[in-house]
């Protein structure tokens, strides 16, 4: 299904950030991301603000200044944890509760369905992922790095293309950017590079030059969608449910988002709620 979908504008190429903990320098990263255009999805704990975080200076941010964070600057947020457990590493119970609370207290927080996560320590089991999927978990990042720019093969283990500090951070955003479409590859897949990691690092190691670099010489480009993690998601979703006829000319889209797809040697937009014709190459 993939290879005939398209991102937003027709684009292949996908970015998302994602980072986590509820953070004071988030405020900063956030102003970074702004400034070049990057969208991300920031995972925090409901049941830790305004705690002191390690010896990290400034720790993290309180419920309010949270919820003023990520509204006013658009980006999205998910849980990780009421109380920031190694989910494999407590009571399979206890581990669900704890997803569970974060979720309604969230989503009571912003007032909005949140249905995304990233393991806190990236600790699971797949027992875990079977019951947090029963309580309307939908996707949810893990640890490591993959150091590629394919979509995500199981949404509940959704690995990035690298941590920030990755050495090859630089080079892989050349690739990313510099790739070009063709047939086999390239012009039949979507590409999406995430990048993930903890705001506080950045001062930990003194290197916030890392990430302005990175957002300088990546963000501002024409063929790429700047997405949040679960707008990523949803827009897939809604892509796996387009209806073809069996003759390839009448196109349905029952869900609620616009799907742009490349059919048929044809670009269209298949509008939500909606069915469209192709005739002869064109939409009719």
């Amino acid at each position: 299904m993939y290879k005939y979908v398209r991102f937003p504008g027709f684009k292949q190429k996908a970015l998302t950030l994602s980072y986590d903990d509820g953070i004071r320098q988030d405020k900063r990263l956030i102003a970074i991301m702004q400034k070049y255009g990057l969208k991300g999805t920031f995972n925090i704990n409901s049941g830790c603000f305004a705690e002191k975080y390690e010896g990290i200076e400034r720790g993290r941010m309180t419920k309010e200044e949270a919820l003023d964070l990520y509204l006013s600057s658009g980006m999205e947020v998910a849980m990780h944890g009421y109380r920031h457990f190694s989910l494999a590493s407590v009571d399979t119970a206890l581990a669900i509760e704890d997803i569970l609370t974060d979720r309604k207290a969230l989503e009571n927080m912003f007032s909005r369905v949140i249905n995304g996560l990233a393991y806190a320590n990236g600790s699971y089991t797949d027992e875990i992922i079977e019951l947090l999927k029963k309580i309307g978990i939908e996707w949810a990042r893990v640890v490591g790095q993959s150091e590629k720019f394919d979509l995500p093969t199981d949404w509940m283990k959704w690995q990035g293309t690298c941590h920030h500090d990755n050495p090859r951070l630089m080079e892989l955003a050349k690739e990313f950017v510099e790739q070009k479409a063709h047939w086999y590859y390239w012009g039949r897949n979507l590409q999406l590079f995430y990048i993930w990691g903890h705001s506080y690092e950045f001062d930990t190691n003194d290197n916030w030059e890392v990430i302005e670099k990175f957002a300088e010489y990546i963000g501002g480009r024409e063929d790429i969608w700047y997405a949040t993690n679960g707008a990523i998601y949803d827009y897939l979703q809604a892509a796996e449910c387009l209806q073809f006829s069996a003759d390839g000319t009448f196109i349905k889209n029952p869900s609620a988002i616009d799907v742009y797809i490349d059919f048929l040697d044809r670009q269209c937009v298949v509008p939500a709620g909606k069915t469209i014709r192709i005739e002869n190459g064109e939409v009719v």
